[in-house]
């Protein structure tokens, strides 16, 4: 086994890609756990909502002839910015609607309430577009320089879309840190995940500041359901299940409340998960496929967890929690 081929660089740049994938939807997570100390199920549907909503602008925008006029920069940008709007409304009506009259309750009950939302929000996409379409599988419309390879090397390609998802997810990783650090209202958000009763005394709308957090986390989610659909190409009510799952996985691994641990665990899964699909059969001279990537990557995280149970980078808590 070469481990210094292009193959090995390739496998590497296909778990990064993943990795920030992973990362992105985790920030959802680990954002609004950070806050109310809550898992929000549902945000694997709201990261597909995203998805579907590009893909229904970049149809609309094909179908028009628009597509073929646009640079597609420009496009890119029109259809993760309108991703991100609507998974981020989407994420502020659920915590509105289905958690806010909860709070305060058994945290059983907010969870129920989040496990209904997400068969909700599965059904509401399936039957929109079976309405629109009459198919609720949609294939993303192919542009042109997404399908082009960016050479390194003799043996090395790598497509512009994995640079797409990389650079996009670095860019939105930045300015979600400086917006959270070094903004009023990302103070606020601070102040409401450490002390709400305390930040509610010092004149913080405390409701409207745990809409925002849900809005940011649903955005981040939406854009990286924009990603998936460019870069996978096929999207149905249901993908957002497994990438929702493992992102959980993500931001429990890396420190669930730890905003910089929701990336580090993302990079961690998605690199386990690269290398165990192309590696595993060849490691265990067949014993075990690339089918059985995700026991590897879960039976990981379990031994990582076994001995640091808070995450790699430990959980942000409030203090008196």
């Amino acid at each position: 086994m070469d481990f210094s081929s292009g193959i090995f660089f390739q496998v590497a740049v296909d778990g990064i890609v993943l990795g920030f994938m992973y990362a992105l939807i985790a920030l959802g997570y680990t954002m609004v756990y950070g806050v109310l100390e809550f898992i929000n199920f549902a945000h694997s549907e709201i990261f597909i909502l995203g998805a579907f909503v590009g893909a229904e602008l970049l149809l609309g925008l094909e179908a028009s002839g628009a597509l073929a006029t646009l640079h597609p920069a420009a496009v890119i940008l029109m259809i993760v910015l309108a991703g991100m709007l609507a998974s981020g409304l989407a994420a502020a009506a659920l915590e509105r609607i289905a958690y806010r009259p909860l709070r305060g309750a058994p945290r059983l009950v907010p969870l129920i309430s989040a496990i209904g939302a997400s068969f909700f929000l599965q059904d509401f996409i399936r039957f929109i577009e079976s309405l629109w379409r009459n198919t609720f599988y949609l294939n993303y419309p192919t542009l042109d320089i997404l399908d082009q390879n960016l050479t390194l090397g003799a043996a090395v390609e790598i497509p512009f879309k994995s640079v797409l998802v990389i650079f996009t997810a670095l860019a939105m990783l930045a300015g979600l840190y400086l917006f959270v650090n070094k903004t009023k209202l990302g103070t606020a958000i601070r102040a409401v995940a450490q002390d709400p009763d305390a930040a509610a005394l010092m004149g913080i709308p405390v409701d409207r500041i745990i809409t925002l957090t849900f809005f940011v986390g649903g955005a981040m989610g939406g854009a990286a359901g924009v990603l998936f659909g460019l870069h996978y190409s096929l999207i149905n009510p249901y993908s957002g299940f497994v990438p929702g799952l493992k992102a959980f996985t993500a931001a429990v691994l890396g420190g669930i409340g730890n905003i910089p641990g929701a990336v580090l665990g993302g990079l961690v899964l998605g690199l386990m998960e690269a290398f165990a699909a192309s590696y595993l059969a060849v490691i265990t001279n067949g014993a075990f496929g690339a089918e059985y990537k995700d026991v590897f990557a879960f039976a990981v995280l379990i031994l990582i967890l076994i001995f640091r149970p808070k995450g790699l980078l430990g959980e942000t808590v409030r203090e008196g929690a």
